[in-house]
């Protein structure tokens, strides 16, 4: 007789046991690691949160420092230079201490917050809104301006029109938008914007409310760095003033030569223009001088503000409007975030 195999009884159940403990070590790991993800992100969310509104306030209050200032120049006269206090910047300044005031039970008393600011005016620069009449009519003369500004800036007359074309068709659609304005007249073409309402009305419905805001007319970033010293946009419109401005734009506004507009910037270091007359006896005879379009005082202020938490850093940039001694009001501001070392 053939002897007959040993047979060897199966056995799942050890295999699947095995597997089923594998299975369940895999999704017991698996749930403690996104537990411990989730606390640790709900832990940066926190540090994140806190460390922007400890930002936050700290520029806040920086900004109502500059307000006071602002004021208190006001009090002192109606001449604003690059000589008074609202000029001078403020250095970086250690401001830790005011993050934590527990220092036993805030896990972040120890970060090295930083602070540094400063005032300009912003009626230095050319106001593009000052090529429009409070009717909407293109102004002959600002027009002029801007084409000597952009000529002052290595652009040629072609960048001049398409500033102006774009800011018309802004007006125009702005003033649609918002209800206010009218129909261009026929035949003016895009750099006669229509009839609009008064000036700060007008600003409000415009697309075009702030200097970045030339990109959208198609201007590209060499374009808009080689314009950001000489011009900006404000609310309404601005003279310029000959105490702030640079040679440049005093060129430009005043229609004169460089040689001229660099006498007027030694004769302000010397003393700061108190009056027009004074102005007008350092210009060749016949120059123009229009209260509306040049003056010695500024009523619009950009205020800059930085803080710096360790790697991390927030700029704030805020237009301030002043209104004689008692008021002085943001009316634009915006934030930046970046890393230290970044610009």
């Amino acid at each position: 007789m053939k002897a007959r195999p040993a047979r060897y009884a199966p056995r799942p159940q050890r295999g699947a046991a095995l597997l089923l403990a594998m299975t369940l070590l895999a999704l017991v790991a698996s749930l403690a690691a996104g537990m411990v993800w989730q606390q640790w992100r709900s832990v940066q969310v926190e540090a994140a949160e806190r460390s922007r509104s400890q930002s936050a306030w700290i520029l806040a209050g920086a900004l109502d420092w500059t307000r006071l200032i602002l004021r208190e120049d006001a009090r002192s006269g109606a001449v604003d230079h690059a000589g008074e206090p609202w000029a001078t910047p403020l250095a970086e300044a250690r401001l830790s201490s005011f993050l934590a005031a527990d220092r036993d039970t805030n896990a972040d008393s120890d970060v090295e917050a930083f602070l540094a600011g400063s005032i300009t005016d912003a009626q230095a620069r050319y106001n593009l809104r000052n090529l429009f009449a409070d009717d909407g009519k293109l102004v002959a003369v600002e027009r002029e301006t801007l084409v000597r500004l952009c000529a002052t800036a290595g652009l040629g007359p072609e960048t001049a029109e398409q500033i102006l074309s774009g800011l018309a068709s802004a007006w125009r659609a702005g003033g649609a938008g918002g209800g206010q304005g009218s129909a261009p007249p026929p035949g003016n073409g895009a750099s006669a914007p229509p009839a609009g309402p008064a000036p700060e009305d007008a600003a409000r419905v415009l697309p075009v409310q702030r200097f970045e805001h030339l990109a959208w007319l198609g201007l590209d970033t060499p374009t808009l760095a080689a314009l950001r010293p000489l011009m900006d946009v404000l609310p309404a419109r601005t003279p310029v003033n000959l105490n702030t401005a640079s040679r440049e734009v005093l060129a430009a506004v005043l229609a004169v030569d460089n040689g001229t507009a660099e006498r007027l910037v030694q004769a302000r270091q010397r003393r700061a223009f108190e009056l027009l007359d004074q102005v007008r006896t350092q210009l060749p005879p016949g120059t123009a001088l229009e209260a509306s379009r040049v003056s010695v005082g500024s009523s619009y202020f950009e205020v800059k503000g930085r803080l710096r938490l360790e790697e991390r850093v927030l700029e704030e940039t805020s237009l301030v409007r002043r209104r004689g001694a008692t008021e002085a009001q943001a009316v634009q501001r915006s934030r930046r975030s970046l890393q230290a070392g970044l610009n």
